[in-house]
């Protein structure tokens, strides 16, 4: 019988590789209960982590085993006393269909279940296999005039500097080549020495020759392993580094006909859009835009949590946009904008203002703009036909979304990043 010992040390941190191949081979089921989470959980608490469960045929294990069909199989079992070799072992007696011994009742359902495992997912690999495939379409690096940025790079080596930047491996191969070279010039310095002093005659020229003979005997012994010349350090410039720079405007209807449902939806995207966008970009403003008659820029909380309500005019939340990117955000921001709305509209002439806006002030100086529409009916809201004569779904998207199980899929075909498309 073959035996496979693993002789590896269990180092500190081993079981950190062994967890990352094991997400790996359940990657697939994460992927697919992303959708549950998102309509089952609050989306915020996801980001502090969560638990998916896999089913366990997915955790199955290789094995070694000797095939069947070839090679002897002689067995021996330990604590025998019954039986010799060559005797012939009787079957139990009954032993018939469904008599086990247990005691829980059978069940005669014919439904297949599997059993599941559960995985526990820090915040990091919760959020990752979230947002890894998406990016902000469009996004051009632009330098911001009155920002500078900089970053630490490695410069080769220098031999002035703090402690702590010492390198030891360099340091090292420097003193090495200095001690090879000292100790070849003394070794022929000595055998030159030596010889003299085995040809010389005169006593007063032996005894120099020898005390000059244990002087660089001492010297070639006595080699310091590290002088300041040896010593390098690693050096490290100051390098600009180009910024870049968005802003997203979160646009929100919380008119009166948008109900509590139609207001969770708004509020679940809204929050993934958020965690995406903090997670991914360091440099990314937020904009947040409440509107029912009147359109009033609010902080997060605000956004988030109020509870006003009213009636619905769209227009006015695209002009205190298309005013706050004018006055705030010059041609070096990449500017974005994500609408919701139940996409009533007060009548048909604000769906085309809200056109007219798109058309004239805001698209051509943004560089992506997704509108989602929270409905189910199956008549086209105006907002809805005025928008989709224009959208192109490179510039402008609009979807449509009721359930909470569309969000992800939604949210997946709107920020995917372009070259995975």
């Amino acid at each position: 019988m073959s035996h496979i010992i693993d002789r590896r040390k269990n180092d500190k941190g081993k079981s950190t590789g062994n967890r990352q191949k094991f997400l790996k081979r359940v990657e697939n089921q994460i992927k697919k209960a992303i959708p549950d989470i998102i309509s089952q959980e609050s989306i915020k608490d996801s980001s502090t982590g969560g638990s998916v469960k896999v089913p366990v045929r997915g955790l199955e294990e290789p094995t070694f085993h000797h095939d069947p069909k070839t090679g002897k199989k002689q067995t021996v079992r330990p604590g025998n006393d019954k039986y010799s070799e060559g005797d012939r072992v009787p079957k139990p007696k009954g032993g018939g269909a469904g008599s086990g011994s247990g005691r829980g009742k059978g069940s005669n359902s014919p439904e297949v279940t599997e059993d599941e495992f559960t995985v526990v997912l820090s915040r990091e690999e919760f959020l990752k296999y979230f947002f890894d495939d998406l990016a902000l379409p469009n996004m051009v690096k632009k330098l911001m005039d009155s920002t500078e940025n900089f970053e630490m790079r490695r410069a080769g080596y220098t031999r002035d500097s703090v402690p702590s930047r010492l390198n030891i491996k360099s340091s090292y191969q420097q003193s090495l080549g200095r001690r090879l070279a000292l100790k070849g010039v003394l070794d022929k310095k000595l055998a030159l020495l030596e010889e003299q002093l085995s040809l010389a005659t005169d006593p007063a020229e032996k005894a120099a020759l020898a005390e000059e003979v244990d002087k660089v005997r001492r010297q070639a012994n006595t080699l310091p392993f590290f002088e300041d010349i040896d010593l390098r350090y690693n050096n490290f410039e100051r390098v600009p580094i180009p910024i870049t720079s968005a802003v997203m405007f979160c646009i929100m209807d919380v008119s009166a006909s948008m109900g509590q449902h139609e207001k969770d939806i708004a509020k679940r995207f809204f929050t993934l859009l958020y965690i995406f966008l903090t997670r991914q970009y360091k440099n990314v403003e937020l904009v947040f835009i409440r509107h029912h008659t009147e359109a009033k820029e609010v902080n997060e909380d605000e956004f988030f949590n109020s509870r006003e309500s009213g009636g619905t005019v769209v227009a006015p939340s695209l002009k205190l946009m298309e005013q706050i990117m004018r006055t705030r955000y010059d041609d070096s921001w990449n500017v974005y904008c994500c609408q919701a709305s139940d996409g009533d509209v007060w009548s048909k002439q604000d769906a085309t203002e809200c056109k007219r806006l798109l058309l004239e002030d805001i698209l051509p100086s943004i560089q992506y703009m997704a509108y989602i529409e929270i409905s189910n009916n199956p008549r086209e809201s105006d907002l809805w036909q005025a928008y989709s004569r224009i959208s192109d779904d490179d510039s402008f998207s609009i979807r449509q979304v009721y359930e909470p199980f569309e969000i992800w899929p939604v949210f997946q075909g709107l920020f995917r990043k372009r070259s995975a498309v």
